[in-house]
Formats: C-alpha cells, structure tokens, sequence
C-alpha cells in the first residue's frame, strides 16, 4: 500500500485516496483467481496488458462488449449484499459477446460511488472475479471513482468492458438460417440484470418487504430472488461451438424476446415460438400477476426464463441439447424458424 500518497484537503473535499490503497490490496486476493498464462502486467498500472494467443487461429477477429447492471444495484443497496452483481456486470458483457462465437479474454470494470468504503468495494469486486472465472476471462484492470456529491454515500453505479477473440471462419453466420430451423432455450436463473424499473415500481419496492420467505418462490425472499446473479452461458455454448454449427444466438436481455430474437435473425425469417413449452420461472408470475402486467409487455420485457437461445438446423438439435445438458445447461426445444416478414410470433 502507497504510505505517503495522501491529500488532507482532498479527504475535507470528501476523496479519500487511501481508502482506494485500500480497496485495491483487498480486492488482488479476487483479481488472483482470474489470472491466466496470458496476462502481462500486475494490477495498478496504468493499463492492462495482455498477450494474444492466437494459436489455431488463422484470422482473429476481436469482439468487444460493454454494459452495466442498471437498477438491479437498488436491490443490492436494500439488501446491503454487494458480493453478486459483479457477476451481473460480467454476464451482461460476456453473454454479448458469445453471441457472435467469441471466447471472451479479458474483462475492466468501473466502479463509481459516493464513498469508498474499502470492504464493499473489495465486495463489489469478488463478484466481477466469480464472473470472469466463471467465463474464463482475465480481470485485467479497472477504476475506481469516488465522487461525493455526485452520488449519495451508499450508493454506486458500475460497468464493464470484455473483450474476446473469434476465428473469422467461425463466426456464427445467421445466414446459415433456414426455414425449419430449431431454436434450442437454455434456461435463466431468473429476472437477470433487466426490467428492475418495472420491478421495482410493481414491488414499491423501497417500501416493500423483501426479506420474508415467500411459498410462491420456494422460500425464497423477494429480495434474494430479485438479486440472483445473471447466468454466464460462455462455457456451454463454447463447447456448443466446437461439435455443432450454430446458426443464430441470442442473448434476451432488456426488450425480452421481442427485441433480441429478431436481432439475430436474416430478412425474410422469423422466430415461432412455442409458449407453452417455455419453463417460466415464478418470479415472472409473481411480478404479471402482482403488477397486472398484460402478457405480452412480460415478453417484451423480460427473460420469461429463457437467458439464451440457439438456432440450429433441425438434424442438429438432439446432439445440441446433450451437449448443452452434459455443460450444465438444461437445454430444451421452444420453436422454430418459419419464413416471412414476421420477425416474431408467441402462440
């Protein structure tokens, strides 16, 4: 820790940077576990490095993406458990870029808040850890903003950046896309890192008690369910990769399954989904039925259950799914591809 690194006017100002010397050795103990052979500087510096491996690789293609975990914070700071979103923050980014057939490398985060306290920090930080061991990524740097005044003392915002490599040749190529297509779901661990506003005006959830188990979400609290961590699909859908053309990926975000399955579809096709076979998780009652909210805006909204979906051709979907199954994901079938200007249809 830097000893004599210290500003008495900035502390009266209301940044303490010793309280960031802090924050740092706490958290290097988490940055630990992401570590791999091909990272190239310690944490500290002023940039991460990292050295390519492009070993069976012909032409890399790098493949970046970046997101936050929105309103979902309120639930941390309601709970006081700052320990999981760091993986939300890691899904958020790495589930993106597996969509166009990349292994993520590594991953930065931004931790802004009104005070640094170094134990929450450090907190914040094992969660973006857990997520990078989770999707294989290096934790390669970061920042760490303290702004008072800006924001209030319990509160912080975060985001992070993740950047993974492709061969160009294995880019999934959703014009590989046919009529008849299956599309394979793998399952949500619940509500993810989107549509908290809703939720939380459904919930009134300042006001709300959310620590008493509930039957209707198997003795789980609200806030507990609320605040499970975003499921990363990277390892499964990397094995997926290797045995199986994948046509199409999806990763249903905010916007639910009206916005992102279309996104990853060619013109002149389209998605029908079976919504009856679609396992929709509790919470999502809980939140129609609590709410009033019509079931489309719940499609439109949210996961429903279903974090990540896969097209395949028809002949491929039984070994798709016993791969995805034998990765930890309980894979099943929820439509098909049809022809038409229709991007979407739930009947």
């Amino acid at each position: 820790m830097n000893t004599k690194s210290k500003s008495d006017s900035y502390a009266a100002a209301g940044v303490d940077i010793t309280a960031g010397y802090k924050a740092v050795e706490l958290m290097k103990a988490h940055i630990a576990r992401t570590m791999t052979n091909s990272v190239a500087s310690d944490i500290g510096g002023f940039g991460g490095l990292f050295e390519l491996d492009l070993t069976g690789i012909s032409k890399p293609v790098l493949v970046s993406g970046t997101d936050g975990v929105g309103t979902k914070l309120k639930m941390a700071f309601l709970m006081d458990k700052h320990d999981t979103v760091g993986i939300d923050c890691v899904a958020m980014c790495v589930n993106d870029v597996i969509c166009c057939g990349a292994k993520p490398l590594f991953f930065l985060d931004y931790i802004a808040c009104g005070k640094n306290i170094p134990e929450r920090i450090a907190d914040i930080v094992a969660g973006v850890a857990e997520g990078c061991v989770q999707s294989g990524s290096a934790l390669i740097g970061g920042e760490t903003a303290e702004m008072p005044g800006f924001y209030p003392v319990d509160e912080y915002d975060m985001a992070g950046f993740s950047v993974g490599v492709v061969d160009k040749d294995k880019i999934v190529n959703n014009k590989l896309v046919k009529e008849g297509d299956v599309i394979i779901a793998l399952p949500s661990s619940g509500v993810h890192s989107n549509g908290f506003s809703l939720v939380r005006k459904v919930f009134d959830i300042e006001n709300a008690d959310i620590k008493t188990p509930l039957e209707e979400l198997g003795g789980k609290s609200l806030g507990e369910t609320l605040l499970t961590p975003t499921k990363i699909y990277v390892k499964p859908m990397l094995a997926l990769f290797e045995e199986v053309t994948v046509k199409s990926v999806s990763h249903i975000t905010g916007g639910g399954f009206y916005e992102n399955i279309p996104r990853s579809l060619p013109d002149g096709f389209g998605a029908k989904i079976d919504k009856a076979s679609i396992r929709i998780l509790p919470i999502f009652d809980l939140i129609a039925k609590t709410g009033n909210i019509p079931e489309r805006d719940m499609f439109n909204t949210y996961n429903m259950g279903v974090g990540m979906s896969v097209v395949v051709a028809k002949e491929d979907a039984d070994k798709a799914i016993e791969i995805l199954k034998a990765n930890g994901e309980d894979a099943y079938v929820i439509g098909e591809i049809v022809a038409g200007d229709e991007k979407i249809i739930i009947e």
